[in-house]
């Protein structure tokens, strides 16, 4: 498989008299190989904490452990590579879905069940902005699925969802996770489910 170049990070930032300057040019801090899906890279841009969002100099919200979600009330921002879906995969992947979400810090995302269409079924209490950057990458839901290419993007509206690679190449996908709150029917129907 053919990695992807590293992603360069720039972080502006404010001088003591308020004038605007270079924090920070380089490859990012945190970048996670998600050992139960080998070839799956996590690629951790930036995240805030709330919103308003604080804009300042503060730490950089990358570092630690990583986590799948955005913050309560916050965002986070990642790329994602994402390798070709292989046969084991599709037939075993089921029972390595609890590690993988474990090490990706939301155990508790994994809706996968004996007949769910893709071993990676999860949901997130979000709004996630997906944009296919490079390859191909298959958006599975429980009722139908659509096949995205370079440009695509999908809104993702806290629905159990899955990311299926077909294509037999390496995707990566930029992502942007919002906090969000389920309106109350669907936190209903979501609690009978």
């Amino acid at each position: 498989m053919t990695a992807f170049p590293p992603i360069t990070r720039i972080t502006t930032g404010h001088a003591d008299d308020g004038r605007s300057v270079l924090s920070e040019v380089g490859p990012l801090p945190t970048v996670v190989d998600v050992s139960a899906i080998p070839g799956t890279v996590f690629h951790e841009v930036w995240s805030t904490s709330g919103s308003p969002a604080a804009v300042g100099n503060g730490v950089d919200p990358t570092l630690g452990p990583l986590v799948l979600p955005p913050p309560p009330g916050g965002t986070r921002i990642r790329f994602v590579d994402i390798p070709p879906d292989t046969e084991e995969f599709l037939e075993n992947g089921a029972q390595q879905m609890g590690d993988a979400f474990e090490q990706i810090g939301d155990k508790g995302a994994s809706t996968v069940k004996q007949n769910s269409p893709h071993p990676l079924m999860h949901r997130t209490e979000s709004i996630d902005y997906g944009v296919v950057i490079e390859g191909e990458m298959t958006l599975v839901l429980d009722d139908g699925e659509v096949l995205l290419k370079q440009g695509s993007v999908v809104i993702q509206r806290g629905t159990n969802h899955a990311w299926a690679n077909r294509s037999g190449r390496m995707c990566r996908m930029l992502f942007v996770l919002v906090s969000g709150t389920y309106e109350p029917a669907i936190a209903d129907a979501l609690a009978g489910h």
